[in-house]
């Protein structure tokens, strides 16, 4: 089925292309959700209602842009506004505290997927969010702030705390 045909067949609410794509793109759209929620029901959660949004408003889809990240831009509107229903989004350290700290951030280690969960999961909220946002998502701070209704400099503080965070965990683990 070509791309064009897909999401013909969307906009009809054709319930196999609707099975097709969920069943092609919930694994990766998941692991998107996941990095955001700790619980893997909340996940799941997310997902469903963000393949529900997909379905239902198919017909906004410009075809401009790749349409997986248009969908991964739904997943991520859905983990957002999840997590706001299920913590309190906390954005602890402001700029004072990270005038010393280096911006510099690699991981040269073989590391698994599980561990880079395992280790995002460690992380408050505040931080686990503009990071995923920031560094997998390739937000800009600006945009940042706009989702999550913070200033610029506080998704520039917490990413920067964020990554110091995931410096000191891996270097605890041995990486």
């Amino acid at each position: 089925m070509t791309h064009d045909e897909l999401l013909k067949r969307l906009l009809e609410q054709d319930r196999t292309a609707q099975k097709w794509l969920y069943d092609h793109y919930s694994p990766l759209m998941f692991s998107v959700c996941r990095r955001y929620l700790r619980s893997r029901e909340d996940a799941e959660e997310a997902l469903v209602s963000g393949f529900f949004k997909v379905f239902s408003q198919i017909d906004r889809y410009a075809g401009t842009g790749s349409f997986e990240g248009w969908v991964r831009r739904i997943m991520v509107n859905e983990s957002l506004m999840a997590l706001r229903k299920t913590q309190l989004l906390t954005f602890p350290g402001e700029e004072d505290k990270i005038a010393n700290l280096s911006d510099h951030f690699n991981i040269e280690a073989d590391i698994s997927a599980r561990e880079i969960i395992d280790i995002l999961d460690q992380l408050p909220p505040g931080y686990r969010t503009v990071f995923n946002l920031y560094v997998l998502e390739g937000f800009k701070h600006h945009e940042i702030a706009d989702l999550l209704g913070v200033s610029i400099n506080t998704s520039k503080s917490q990413l920067v705390l964020a990554k110091e965070k995931l410096r000191n965990l891996l270097k605890a683990k041995g990486y």
